[in-house]
């Protein structure tokens, strides 16, 4: 009998422990990047907030006490920094766009829908799966337009005549008229809902390797309402619903245990009480021209992003002349925390502007409570009515962290670690997909894999 018992536990690890310890190949699977928009750890670590598909991949999996976002803290440059594994002076997005300079006495512009290659300046992590010969999909991620190397997307705007719009309508899932007037009277929690119809659709219908997904409401009721009220929890447990559909259709699509789930955010936020419009200081001293409400010439202009600002010399031949006299003005305004030089901008991760032409020749940032605004006349400073959270801070600041969680495949069940930076999220990514990604700036956070 005891031999028998010895044979048969032989027999066990020799032959069935290989089997179950067999990697899936990366070909056969699949890892989704989730970015909840606008999710600071100081609202995850609120035990009351409703959302137990996020609670649910955490204990089953790993999560971070903190996450350090990329400065500046807004929603383009993040999402490229998890992404690309570098900083914004590397990958060179600045905004939620490209910046556009004019003539020397014309304000400048943003323009956001160009083509990824006028704005990320190096690899992504789906750049480098699909040459690898994996599927790499997206729905509703950023500085992304016209990669040529996405194989199935539903873009922010979708295109009506695009692959995966003409699979929804065939199957009922959004309607001619939906794509149509995508941006006429549909509003971002309607929205919220076709991206994760289309997210759902792309996973059930293609099984793609890498599946780049982005939920935008939390981020509206935010920047509206306040971060941590009533609405912005109803929010963030309207996303974990969304989240709850994605793994749902990898249970219909044959892939959860197969699946790599990855939940982060671009940016924290703060509550925001005070606007601050600097360009109405700016004309006050005479450095805008202000006719019909609009900008007619300048000799500097600045650009708001919320809790930061970049200021600008519009005319080259003037810097010498006008930088000091922006620089006092700047530092006099109400509500401003710090008015940094522009060639300081690598101690940041960012670029200096003889490096990146989006880069500011000032940085700006707002006390607690403040928040740049646009705006060329009325008081410089006023009560913030509508906008009453904010982010694009300093990344140092706590507010500003970030969520964590990945779980699934390969992934460690119930730990946690202290911190960790948005860097190391897109070498992560690609040591689960089994692929070598190029020089980037993080590391793959090897002590979350499983042993």
């Amino acid at each position: 009998m005891k031999f028998l018992r010895f044979t048969l536990a032989l027999f066990a690890l020799l032959f069935v422990s290989p089997l179950l310890a067999a990697p899936i190949p990366a070909k056969d699977r699949i890892v989704i990047l989730i970015s909840v928009d606008g999710f600071p750890a100081w609202i995850w670590k609120n035990p009351n907030l409703p959302v137990p598909n996020l609670r649910r991949l955490a204990a089953e999996g790993v999560q971070a006490e903190a996450m350090t976002v990329s400065n500046p803290s807004i929603t383009w440059i993040n999402h490229t920094t998890l992404v690309t594994g570098v900083s914004p002076r590397k990958h060179g997005v600045l905004f939620n766009g490209l910046l556009i300079r004019g003539g020397p006495t014309e304000p400048l512009a943003l323009e956001p829908w160009r083509d990824k290659a006028d704005l990320v300046h190096v690899p992504t992590l789906y750049d480098v799966a699909h040459q690898a010969g994996l599927k790499a999909a997206q729905v509703d991620w950023v500085a992304i337009l016209n990669s040529g190397t996405i194989d199935h997307e539903f873009l922010e705007i979708p295109k009506p005549g695009g692959t995966t719009e003409r699979e929804m309508v065939a199957k009922g899932l959004i309607s001619d008229d939906d794509l149509r007037n995508w941006s006429k009277g549909r509003d971002i929690v309607w929205r919220d809902e076709m991206w994760t119809r289309a997210g759902a659709h792309i996973i059930e219908a293609h099984k793609p390797n890498l599946l780049l997904f982005h939920l935008l409401t939390t981020d509206a009721v935010n920047h509206s309402y306040g971060p941590g009220t009533l609405a912005s929890h109803t929010a963030y447990a309207y996303a974990d619903a969304q989240i709850g559909r994605l793994l749902a259709a990898l249970d219909k699509a044959g892939l959860r245990d197969k699946a790599t789930i990855v939940v982060s955010t671009d940016h924290g936020f703060k509550k925001v009480t005070q606007a601050i419009h600097p360009n109405v200081a700016l004309a006050e001293a005479g450095l805008i021209r202000v006719t019909g409400g609009k900008a007619a010439s300048c000799d500097a202009y600045i650009m708001s992003q919320g809790g930061l600002a970049f200021a600008y010399v519009t005319d080259p031949a003037k810097k010498a002349e006008v930088l000091p006299k922006l620089k006092t003005l700047c530092a006099g305004i109400e509500g401003v925390a710090q008015v940094i030089d522009g060639t300081e901008g690598p101690s940041l991760g960012m670029p200096t502007p003889s490096e990146n032409q989006g880069m500011g020749d000032l940085i700006l940032y707002a006390k607690d409570g403040y928040a740049f605004k646009d705006g060329l006349t009325g008081a410089v400073v006023d009560e913030s009515k509508g906008y009453l959270g904010t982010h694009g801070y300093l990344n140092s600041d706590p507010e500003l962290d970030g969520i964590f969680i990945a779980s699934g495949y390969g992934i460690q069940k119930g730990v946690t670690i202290p911190r960790m930076r948005n860097l190391d999220v897109a070498p992560t990514l690609a040591e689960l997909l089994g692929i070598q990604f190029p020089q980037p700036e993080g590391r793959a956070l090897t002590e979350i894999f499983a042993k």
